[in-house]
């Protein structure tokens, strides 16, 4: 054969590299191509992975190179160097790595505008706040350390990140450099926009699922092509190629919302940390309630830490009083219209906050008017067909599936026996709206859920609503509990906080604490000094529960110090990595044979090399939801002190699939935050 032969990652399933001739086309590592593929040659995208190939004595004769994309850039090396360790490290095929970096659309033709409010509002830029002592501390440290290094931000909720994040996007920019800030949560979005549109103008771009295709083409080729200078976005905005990096900064780096579990499931916290890596950029990390993981590293000194322990300006932290619940039915019944889900205590803490006109929001993680429907007589509570889980009630007309959208319409005579009526059990944000109304019927309140919050402008409505006290008292789910900043909301109250305490999670406990300290913070942001501090009032039946004591006492480190002890002694992160092996098959016997197999197979790999003999493996078991859209699951969970190791034990045990059954699943997610 003649020509130069390169090696090309294509999208597809197949975790390959494929060899190509050059033909006609001169092209580098890096660069975007179409190249035919299988018996059709059907046109297909790739991405040049190695150029001068081997290929002689090459049993099959090669095919050629189309074309290169229409569009796209040539990716740069540092990014091509990130983007395979993703692929080798969270196990999933190179080609379909390749293609996240890269918008849904062609360029926007000439002359066509949209017609959807701007991404970023016009607004009259000023300078930034005048930082205190330690925000400056912070900001003049992490100055003088250029280049890569991951600095841990832990500060207390109102400390002021953001402004040190500000300054430093700042500095990135006077030096010549872009930035990149990711956020866990859309529902963040709209105040962090303004707040950088303030002060940078239109240096801003933005990248999330709520936007349209043609909105994330825009955004994406302003900032690849220079013309902003900043990129804000969720998780999937790591991808974008972004030259001159000099900053990245990830908000909230504790919150799940920053692990993808479809597709390539990967962690866009430690993903961003190795793209800081690979582009010699500095990587901040920022919360009230780092993760384990990221503690364990700041003590160990693999992260540089920064501390900020006061509120700006001194603002004193909330006050935080434990409602027992259980000793609510003995109290006397002074409120006859108070719903059941409400102390009494808190209940006299919101009047007097509505007629001193201040703000109130209350949580409740979790959406609806009760979480199960059951019946009277035969007790037959009803299930989604699909899923192994109770159908939710909502707007007393509807029964909702929360993981596959399942719906069916609300009967009373229950279906099963025929005779019973059905009653609702639990309570959800639906019917907290419901009772609210009832009780508070000149009061103006708002929910913000996922049923309720759907789009951008419906976010960026309620938040603006907020900052205008045009909202009285406010129920969500956890999408209100972080980061925003509203000045004139003095009340949160925590209903049912132990919703989280019994999940069959090894970071229950972990979640639980770093729920309640988020929302807790968001009360009395800006009282000042001599002022009465916020109020916040947990309703549980577990007073005595690790999350509930720490955050009372507004104490992380003990929370932190107590936790890595329990999770020292049972090999969990941080001490230890793990993965999780999901096989699912729509039937049963199947997934139940293929997951023993599966098992006996780890085993045998641990007795053949003795590098592997430290990897404990957990099962296999049912999953703890055992069935989900029409798909029986159950899980192997593997743990190892070292990640390579762990990577080698995975890569040889998948490495034959002849033995899966028809119909069968397995995936791999390394670094699992989601184990149902």
């Amino acid at each position: 054969m003649s020509g130069r032969g390169v090696l090309v990652a294509v999208d597809t399933l197949l975790n390959e590299r494929f060899t190509y001739l050059e033909g006609n086309i001169s092209v580098e590592r890096g660069d975007v191509v179409y190249v035919p593929f299988g018996k059709g040659n059907k046109k297909l995208l790739g991405v040049v992975v190695k150029t001068d190939a081997p290929i002689d004595n090459l049993p099959y004769e090669l095919k050629t190179l189309t074309s290169f994309h229409e569009e796209w850039p040539r990716l740069s090396e540092p990014h091509m160097r990130w983007l395979e360790w993703i692929s080798e490290y969270y196990m999933h095929p190179i080609g379909w790595v390749l293609k996240l970096c890269f918008p849904p659309l062609l360029k926007k033709v000439k002359g066509q505008k949209s017609k959807r409010p701007a991404i970023v509002p016009e607004v009259e830029q000023s300078e930034g706040h005048k930082l205190n002592a330690e925000q400056s501390h912070c900001v003049e440290t992490i100055s003088q350390m250029p280049g890569f290094a991951t600095h841990l931000i832990h500060g207390v909720t109102g400390a002021g990140k953001t402004e040190i994040y500000l300054e430093l996007f700042s500095r990135t920019l006077h030096a010549g450099k872009r930035g990149l800030f990711l956020l866990p949560e859309i529902s963040l979005t709209p105040q962090l926009i303004h707040r950088f549109a303030k002060r940078f103008g239109g240096e801003i771009a933005v990248l999330h699922s709520q936007l349209t295709d043609r909105e994330r083409t825009n955004q994406w080729w302003d900032i690849v092509e220079g013309r902003k200078k900043i990129l804000i976005g969720a998780r999937s905005a790591i991808f974008c190629p972004i030259e001159d990096l000099g900053l990245i900064v990830i908000d909230e780096e504790h919150e799940s919302g920053f692990k993808q579990d479809e597709m390539l499931k990967y962690s866009g916290r430690d993903a961003a940390i190795m793209l800081g890596r690979f582009r010699d950029c500095p990587v901040i990390l920022g919360s009230a309630t780092p993760s384990l993981e990221s503690w364990k590293n700041a003590i160990d000194k693999k992260f540089v830490f920064h501390q900020i322990k006061q509120r700006v300006n001194a603002r004193p932290l909330p006050d935080i009083e434990v409602v027992d619940m259980r000793a609510e039915k003995d109290l006397p019944q002074k409120y006859p219209m108070k719903p059941f889900w409400l102390s009494q205590v808190l209940y006299e803490e919101m009047l007097n906050s509505l007629a001193r006109k201040e703000q109130i929001a209350l949580l409740l993680n979790r959406r609806g008017m009760a979480q199960a429907v059951f019946c009277q007589s035969c007790g037959h509570t009803a299930q989604c067909p699909n899923c192994d889980i109770s159908l939710s009630l909502h707007g007393s007309a509807h029964l909702v599936c929360h993981y596959c959208d399942y719906h069916e319409n609300f009967k009373s005579k229950c279906p099963d026996c025929a005779e019973g009526e059905r009653v609702n059990l639990g309570l959800g944000t639906e019917r907290v709206e419901d009772d609210l109304r009832k009780l508070f019927p000149d009061k103006i309140i708002a929910r913000a859920d996922r049923d309720e919050i759907q789009s951008r402008a419906e976010m960026e409505e309620l938040v603006e609503k907020m900052e205008k006290s045009e909202i009285d008292i406010l129920i969500g789910t956890q999408m209100i509990a972080k980061g925003l900043d509203f000045s004139n909301l003095k009340l949160v109250g925590l209903l049912l906080a132990d919703i989280s305490f019994n999940i069959p999670d090894f970071r229950a406990s972990e979640k639980s604490f770093q729920l309640i300290t988020q929302m807790s913070g968001r009360a009395g942001r800006h009282v000042k000094e001599d002022e009465a501090p916020g109020r916040v009032y947990i309703q549980t039946y577990n007073t005595t529960h690790e999350s509930i004591v720490f955050a009372k006492n507004h104490d992380y480190e003990g929370f932190v110090a107590n936790e890595l002890i329990q999770r020292q002694q049972l090999n969990y992160p941080p001490f230890h990595k793990i993965a999780s092996l999901k096989i699912q098959s729509p039937d049963q016997r199947t997934v139940y044979q293929a997951s023993e197999i599966l098992a006996q197979r780890a085993e045998a790999l641990k007795n053949k090399f003795e590098i592997f003999r430290e990897i404990e493996v957990l099962g296999p078991a049912e999953a703890p939801i055992a069935k989900l859209k029409n798909q029986f699951r159950h899980h192997l969970l593997l743990k190892c002190g070292q990640h390579k190791t762990l990577n080698q034990f995975i890569q040889k045990l998948m490495s034959d699939s002849k033995w899966i059954p028809k119909q069968t699943k397995i995936s791999v997610d390394v670094d699992p935050l989601n184990l149902l």
